[in-house]
């Protein structure tokens, strides 16, 4: 049965076969047509058996055409019951919308968290993966008991419908708003494919949710009460008068690209290594005001929240919405370049500021390449003239290896090593006083 409903919504809608490239398709299933039954049962059965048995683990029904659980009944998928009646399983009717409709490359992408209790996190994780095929959805969600975070693309009408499920999830009531998801322009093409889990953290810090919670984060700050604290900050530093820290919760390569004018960027590549970076500066945050920011918010929640457990904070603010929401109001703000995105864009843009540089001749760029050797998945900064060059790699060490790669026999391996990591502590001890008020100025 889990099987068959999982074919069932790869279903074309009659409306859309033989139109607008879908050809005579009657299934459409990982950027694949199907027109005849058999291929979409054995494509399924070699690509998707285990997303088939987590369906199966849904005490309710898969349907595409379900609408809302009928009154009376408790939300579930086609108004049968969940084990867990916090969680509404139901997928939205699209027997009205046209396959060009879902699947238009003209669309969006959207970045949302919402921290809330999940008693089932198997079964959110379940209904996800099958919302998001149903509405020919790509990207990564991460779900846990501690909540939900996702980046998702797909097409106007898919990703508003998304919105539209997603506020009316009872799970999610009074918790999650239409404010809360951040857009961009873009698409599923911006996803090499669909990744939905249940992990133990919605956002990797590394550290147990039951020692450091969501529930202990600090203060939230509109994006215009943010923009007049950086304001003063950058006064006040100027001065030489300044008792505030202006974070940047984020990695080293996405700070490169684009930050806070005046901020402090820590050299780190992951954010699971930052709560040993606070530990390695406490001495550095003691009786300061700390004003901190990340991407779309969701790792301040975190990050506040093991920064205020060691009590050395004078106070601890954070970006509500993250620098999505501030460039929406601010493009021309105090945020400089661009800003770093988890997906195949790697950066999205509001002013025309490039502050960063081409790694071998330091010419003025900003968009990352990844690093062209086999066993290096670092991104790099080489310019289109370096690039023809065929400096292509993030270091010398990786240009090196991957001209050996290249010319030995296939099946065998180099060693993986970088002199980008090998040169980087992995948590830097920071001595930064005057070179925050430098930057201040």
């Amino acid at each position: 049965q889990a099987f068959s409903l999982f074919v069932k919504a790869k279903e074309v809608p009659a409306a859309g076969r033989g139109a607008g490239g879908g050809g005579g398709a009657r299934w459409w299933c990982c950027r694949q047509a199907f027109e005849e039954l058999a291929g979409i049962h054995r494509h399924v059965a070699l690509q998707h058996g285990g997303d088939i048995g987590q369906q199966a683990g849904l005490e309710a029904e898969v349907s595409p055409s379900s609408g809302p659980a009928p009154a009376g009944k408790a939300d579930g998928l086609n108004g049968h019951s969940c084990s867990s009646p916090e969680i509404s399983c139901t997928l939205p009717d699209t027997s009205h919308l046209s396959y060009e409709d879902l699947t238009s490359k003209v669309g969006e992408v959207l970045l949302y968290y919402c921290y809330c209790e999940v008693k089932d996190p198997e079964k959110l994780c379940a209904w996800q993966k099958a919302l998001c095929q149903h509405l020919h959805l790509t990207g990564k969600v991460r779900v846990a008991s501690e909540g939900i975070n996702g980046t998702v693309g797909g097409s106007k009408v898919a990703t508003s419908l998304y919105i539209e499920v997603m506020l009316s999830q009872p799970l999610f009531k009074d918790i999650l708003g239409k404010e809360d998801f951040k857009s961009s322009e873009g698409g599923a093409h911006c996803f090499p494919d669909l990744r939905v889990g249940v992990f133990k953290e919605i956002v990797p810090m590394g550290i147990d949710p039951k020692i450091v919670s969501y529930k202990e984060t600090g203060i939230h700050l509109s994006p215009q009460e943010f923009h007049r604290e950086v304001e003063q900050y950058l006064s006040q530093a100027s001065k030489g008068q300044s008792d505030t820290i202006l974070l940047d919760c984020r990695n080293f390569y996405e700070s490169k690209i684009g930050h806070f004018q005046g901020c402090l960027a820590p050299d780190i590549r992951k954010f699971s290594y930052f709560p040993s970076y606070v530990d390695e500066n406490l001495e550095l945050f003691k009786d300061k005001r700390v004003l901190m920011y990340c991407t779309g918010g969701i790792r301040c929640e975190r990050g506040s929240a093991y920064l205020r457990s060691k009590a050395v904070c004078r106070e601890v603010y954070q970006l509500k919405g993250g620098i999505h929401k501030y460039l929406e109001e601010f493009p021309d703000g105090f945020y400089r370049g661009k800003l770093f995105v988890f997906d195949d864009r790697y950066a999205i843009c509001s002013n025309e500021d490039i502050i960063s540089a081409c790694r071998y001749c330091g010419t003025l760029w900003d968009q990352y390449k990844l690093c062209s050797s086999q066993h290096c998945r670092q991104l790099v900064l080489t310019c289109p003239s370096c690039r023809n060059k065929g400096l292509t790699a993030c270091c010398p060490v990786c240009q090196e290896k991957e001209l050996k790669v290249t010319s030995r026999a296939s099946g065998q391996t180099v060693k993986e090593e970088c002199e980008c990591t090998r040169r980087r502590p992995r948590v830097p001890i920071e001595h930064v006083s005057q070179r925050t008020l430098d930057a201040g100025k």
